[in-house]
C-alpha cells in the first residue's frame, strides 16, 4: 500500500495536520481551552511543573518533543510571564523548524486579548498550510509507539502476540517502532537480551531493566505492579504479565534502548525496534511515546480499556473476545477471534499491519479525537536517583 503524508520543512512527516497550543504552567489552562474552542485540529496540553526555576529538565524535553512531533504543524506557547519553564526555553530545545508563536498574557494584556491574538495566529497558521497535500513516503519514515493495558490472560495469548506479529513484518519493511513500559519487562529480560542488535545494546537492556526494579523494589516500601483488573483477567505473577507484555514487540533484533532523562527524550536513528526507558503509566507513556517522535500508537488490552492519544491516532487491539463485543465502538481490532479460533495470530497481525497502513493514510481510528490529550510526564526524583545510584540518573 503506498503512504501519502504532510511532508514538513525537516523532512519528517506527519500523517495529521494539528496544532499545538503549549501552556508552560496550569494557570493558563482555562485560556488554552478557549483559545481551542473554534477549531477542530487544535489541541492543548499544560504543565502543573511550570513554576519552578530548577529541576524542570524533563518537563522542557517532553514539551519540545511534542512541539516537534511530525503530527504537528504549528504551535503557540502561551506563558504568564513569570514561570521557571520559560517558552523560550522549550523553543530552543525543539529540533523541528515549524512555525512557533509565543504569548505572555502579562505582556498582552490579560487572558481576553491573549485568546484573540492566539485565535488569529492558528488561522494564519492554518491559511499558510491550506495548500498543503497529502504526498508519498516510504514506510522507514513512520514511526509507531507500543502500548498495553487492561491486560488479562488473553492479552499474552492473543492481543500482544497478534501486535508482535504486525511488528515483524513492519520492521522487515523498514519501519520503526518503540516499546516503553521497562518495569513490565522484569522476568522476561533474558527474552529481550538474546534480541540485541549488538553486544552494547544487550548491556543497555540490562543495565534499564535492573536500575527500573532497584527503584520500585525498595526494601520498606511495598509497591504493586499487577492491578485489580490484571488479577481479574487472571494474570497471577509479574513474570506473566511481563513475558505476555513483551509480545507485542514481536521477535526482531531491538535496535537500541532511547534514554529518558532529564539529559534528553532520545528518538531513533534509523529504523527497528526500539526500547524506552519510560514508564508503565498510560498517560506518562503516552506523552513520552509522543515526545520520542511517534505519528500512530497501537494500544492492546484484554479488558477492553479504550485508552488513546489525539496527537497520535491511536488502533486499539483487543485480545479478549467479550470485552471486543462489549466496547465494539472502541476496538478496531477483534484478536479475540485466536481466542475462538476463527482466525490465527499470523492471520490477525496482517489486519493490524494493514490498519497501521491505512490509518497513516487518513482513515480515523475508533477512539480518534476522543482520546488523551494532556501532559503527564514520569518524572525521576533526582534525590532518590542520587541516593539509589550515588548520581544523576
Amino acid at each position: 500500500m503506498e503512504l501519502k503524508g504532510f511532508i514538513r520543512s525537516d523532512g519528517k512527516i506527519g500523517i495529521r495536520n494539528l496544532y499545538l497550543l503549549i501552556g508552560v504552567c496550569d494557570a493558563v489552562e482555562g485560556i488554552l481551552k478557549h483559545i481551542s474552542t473554534p477549531f477542530e485540529d487544535v489541541i492543548f496540553v499544560t504543565s502543573e511543573h511550570g513554576c519552578p526555576a530548577a529541576g524542570n529538565e524533563q518537563v522542557v524535553n517532553n514539551l519540545a518533543g511534542l512541539a516537534d512531533n511530525p503530527n504537528i504543524a504549528g504551535v503557540v506557547m502561551i506563558s504568564m510571564g513569570c514561570e521557571g519553564v520559560r517558552p523560550e526555553t522549550v523553543r530552543e530545545k525543539m529540533t523541528s523548524h515549524k512555525p512557533v508563536s509565543i504569548l505572555k498574557v502579562t505582556e498582552i494584556g490579560g487572558s481576553t486579548r491573549t485568546i484573540r491574538k492566539a485565535q488569529e495566529i492558528i488561522k494564519d497558521m492554518k491559511d499558510q498550510n491550506a495548500s498543503l497535500k497529502r504526498e508519498p513516503f516510504d514506510v522507514s519514515q513512520l514511526v509507531v509507539g507500543l502500548k498495553c493495558g487492561g491486560s488479562d490472560t488473553t492479552s499474552g495469548i492473543a492481543g500482544n502476540p497478534s501486535v508482535g506479529s504486525a511488528m515483524d513484518r513492519f520492521i522487515d519493511m523498514s519501519g520503526t517502532a518503540i516499546f516503553t513500559e521497562p518495569i513490565e519487562c522484569i522476568g522476561g529480560e533474558e527474552a529481550l537480551i538474546r534480541r540485541a542488535v549488538n553486544e552494547k545494546v544487550a548491556q543497555d537492556i540490562k543495565h534499564t531493566l535492573a536500575r527500573e526494579e532497584k527503584r520500585w523494589t525498595i526494601p520498606g516500601v511495598e509497591l504493586e505492579f499487577m492491578c485489580i483488573g490484571n488479577v481479574a483477567g487472571g494474570l497471577t505473577t509479574i513474570e506473566e504479565k511481563s513475558l505476555g507484555a513483551i509480545h507485542k514487540s514481536g521477535s526482531r533484533k531491538i535496535a537500541g534502548v532511547l534514554e529518558y532523562s532529564e539529559k534528553m527524550i532520545e528518538k531513533p536513528g534509523q529504523p527497528g525496534m526500539y526500547l524506552q526507558d519510560g514508564t508503565m503509566l498510560h498517560s506518562h507513556c503516552i506523552t513520552h511515546l509522543a515526545a520520542a517522535g511517534c505519528q500512530m500508537l497501537i494500544f492492546i488490552t484484554g479488558n477492553g480499556a479504550p485508552v488513546g492519544s489525539r496527537m497520535m491516532p491511536t488502533i486499539t487491539v483487543c485480545g479478549n473476545p467479550l470485552s471486543y463485543e462489549k466496547l465494539k465502538d472502541d476496538m478496531d481490532i477483534n484478536a479475540g477471534q485466536i481466542i475462538t479460533g476463527a482466525k490465527t495470530v499470523e492471520q490477525v497481525g496482517e489486519i493490524i499491519l494493514n490498519k497501521i497502513f491505512s490509518v497513516a493514510n487518513g482513515e480515523q481510528p475508533k477512539t480518534e479525537g476522543i482520546s488523551y490529550s494532556g501532559f503527564s510526564i514520569y518524572r525521576r526524583d533526582p534525590r532518590l536517583e542520587c541516593l539509589l545510584f550515588g548520581k544523576k540518573s
